[in-house]
């Protein structure tokens, strides 16, 4: 274990990390983020029985699985999420888009970058209460992330109890049923609003398998680990998948200054395809 503290990440190879990263992932490591990189690397190479950086990033090359990959993203990264994480979105979604799909028989919205899935339940049990009918209609929310280990998270649907404390308690009550495990109350999410949720892992700068339309998209606070040229191609593969109509939803912290894009500003963090 303090062999591991005593490794040192050589410019050398923080560069060869940093190139590694982009080239598979999109993600920027700037300069200065050298600690990081080695603070969150040394952990999984002391794991390993690795000797260096060097060494680790031979086997994250070597590893066909993809699973090093992962592991070393899910490191380099931060899963921050929360039930209604920037209430304002969910405002819009109550006041202009659902209105908006209301007419309409298929639905299709995607969280992009959902993590643990707070996300896309959020979508879900806004939509339920929205749309009565909902259960006769072709109604699917795609939820997508790089991290394999955040979308198994997700997909069992369990959660801590202060973790479901923003959720209006009248929801809390009619979508989730609670329990104790290890002395400590989960609550696991009912499985009508479970069965609106597919869960994938998606490379964001890989080939998407979908073709859409999609309604929605939400990439909140995904694409501040991208430099602009990444995320200008990204917004624009988005237009591409979104009906005419559609919305972009992005992190508050986010911003399309500054790239080449076809999107109509309609408020702070919200995009429109036009018709």
């Amino acid at each position: 274990m303090y062999a591991a503290f005593a490794l040192q990440l050589k410019p050398k190879e923080f560069e060869q990390i940093r190139q590694f990263v982009y080239r598979q992932a999109g993600i920027h490591l700037k300069s200065g983020k050298e600690e990081l990189v080695r603070t969150r690397l040394t952990k999984r190479i002391n794991s390993l029985g690795l000797e260096s950086f060097q060494d680790y990033l031979r086997l994250v090359r070597q590893d066909r699985s993809g699973n090093e990959l992962t592991l070393m993203l899910d490191a380099l990264t931060t899963n921050k999420t929360g039930f209604y994480r920037e209430d304002v979105h969910f405002e819009f979604l109550r006041e202009k888009v659902f209105p908006f799909l209301q007419p309409l028989h298929r639905i299709r919205i995607w969280s992009a970058g959902c993590s643990t899935g707070e996300e896309p339940v959020t979508i879900a049990m806004e939509a339920r209460e929205a749309l009565p009918d909902i259960d006769r209609r072709d109604f699917r929310i795609l939820a997508t992330d790089l991290s394999a280990g955040v979308l198994e998270k997700a997909k069992q649907a369990v959660f801590a109890q202060e973790s479901v404390q923003c959720i209006p308690s009248r929801l809390l009550r009619k979508y989730f049923q609670c329990s104790h495990q290890d002395e400590r109350r989960r609550f696991r999410l009912c499985r009508s609003a479970r069965s609106m949720i597919v869960f994938a892992r998606l490379n964001l700068v890989a080939q998407w398998p979908m073709k859409g339309p999609f309604q929605v998209i939400f990439c909140r606070n995904v694409m501040i680990y991208f430099d602009k040229a990444t995320r200008e191609r990204l917004v624009n593969r988005f237009h591409d998948l979104l009906c005419p109509g559609g919305y972009l939803l992005i992190g508050h912290s986010e911003s399309l200054t500054g790239l080449s894009h076809p999107y109509s500003f309609i408020q702070p963090a919200v995009f429109r395809k036009e018709d």
